[in-house]
């Protein structure tokens, strides 16, 4: 399949990527074209995920490229990026699906999980015939994580005993198996755990009335005494800096995404305009237009160089959390300026979603609030700069 570069990727980034890469970003593009877009506004107004194309997207080869155990040939970070980015370019709820089976559950069990568990889980995450979820934010602990969790792990011969609660936590009322984060009370460190949603004591209500990402499947999670053998303590973690570790790989990711959105919204506001006729000709005609569309283009190519760095460094092993911080701050509120411009060149269609732009338009605030708030990673930043924290 030959790929054609995005009119949307001005300065023609990805031109450095491998062959092997830009072939399976063709499949990648293709699929979401022909398979998803046709059938994600339905589903967007329904609040239901596409869960039929589950399979199709285990098949292609989007869960698990960063670990030995599945990756399908050799790639970089930025060509993860560049998957992340085609995704959220169609539509944003089935890459955030991808970002939570793939960046935080895989990436979990990547750089937590022993050797035994990465064998068993990896490869039944990469095909999704196990989907996952991963639980860490809390009812009343989200940016404060790291200090708030109040959820136990209590240890019982060889088992764990957890109690406490999840919120906003994606693919859960579907998923499979769940990386819960809970403090030990013993000790008070944060272990995580792999837990299967079949076990008692475990419950996921969905999250109702969401006006973005409509089509994810965010829960609140009770755990009632849930019981887990210590097999299923993910051996590699054993504080919450372990955790961070995910948390920076798939902030990058996010970044992309970011992107991704960036391009799918100024894409449809470039057809719109194109064909929108007002005063005799197309409104991309006029000057005030030709502005709005240049500085969305100068905001994607700008946020795309950013997000090549970050991963170019994550190749290297130079990333640090203030790297992926910065990238997840400065692209999420680059899109937010966008999608808005890119919503006003549309006029009032521009609040329909028959154009597409105001999907991306309610979606885009999610990207913008998770995997970190935009103030809470650019106070990680203003750590590295100043040497002082500026929270707790």
């Amino acid at each position: 399949m030959t790929f054609t570069p995005l009119t949307s990727d001005f300065y023609g980034f990805a031109a450095d990527l491998t062959d092997a890469e830009r072939a399976s970003l063709a499949e990648i593009r293709a699929f979401m074209e022909e398979r998803v877009r046709p059938v994600i506004l339905d589903h967007w107004h329904r609040d239901a995920f596409p869960t039929d194309l589950i399979p199709e997207l285990g098949a292609l080869g989007v869960v698990g490229g960063a670990w030995p155990e599945t990756a399908r040939f050799e790639n970089s970070a930025v060509y993860r990026g560049w998957v992340a980015l085609e995704m959220s370019r169609v539509d944003a709820s089935v890459s955030t699906f991808i970002g939570v089976q793939n960046g935080l559950v895989a990436g979990t069990l990547g750089v937590t999980g022993s050797p035994e568990q990465r064998a068993e889980w990896l490869p039944r995450l990469a095909d999704c015939s196990v989907v996952g979820a991963f639980g860490l934010t809390e009812p009343l602990s989200g940016s404060d994580s790291a200090q708030g969790l109040r959820t136990t792990a209590r240890r019982e011969g060889d088992e764990w005993v957890i109690d406490g609660a999840k919120r906003w936590i994606g693919n859960a009322t579907q998923a499979d198996i769940v990386m819960i984060w809970a403090k030990d009370a013993e000790t008070g460190r944060v272990l995580g755990f792999i837990v299967p949603t079949t076990t008692p004591g475990f419950s996921a209500t969905r999250i109702e009335r969401k006006i973005s990402l409509r089509m994810v499947q965010n829960a609140d999670i009770v755990l009632d005494g849930v019981r887990v053998p210590e097999s299923l303590r993910l051996q590699g973690a054993n504080s919450f800096r372990d955790t961070a570790r995910v948390l920076r790989l798939t902030r990058a990711e996010v970044a992309w995404s970011a992107v991704g959105v960036m391009m799918g919204a100024y894409e449809a506001a470039v057809r719109y305009t194109t064909e929108r006729v007002q005063f005799g000709s197309p409104i991309a005609g006029h000057q005030l237009v030709q502005d709005l569309l240049a500085k969305s283009l100068g905001h994607i190519t700008a946020s795309i160089a950013l997000c090549v760095q970050v991963s170019r460094m994550l190749d290297e092993d130079r990333q640090e959390d203030a790297h992926s911080a910065l990238a997840k701050a400065y692209a999420t509120s680059r899109m937010r300026e966008v999608v808005s411009w890119c919503r006003e060149v549309c006029g009032g269609n521009g609040i329909v979603t028959d154009y597409e732009v105001a999907r991306f338009f309610a979606d885009a605030e999610a990207l913008y609030t998770y995997e970190g708030t935009a103030q809470m990673n650019s106070l990680i930043v203003g750590r590295a700069i100043t040497g002082q924290s500026a929270f707790a």
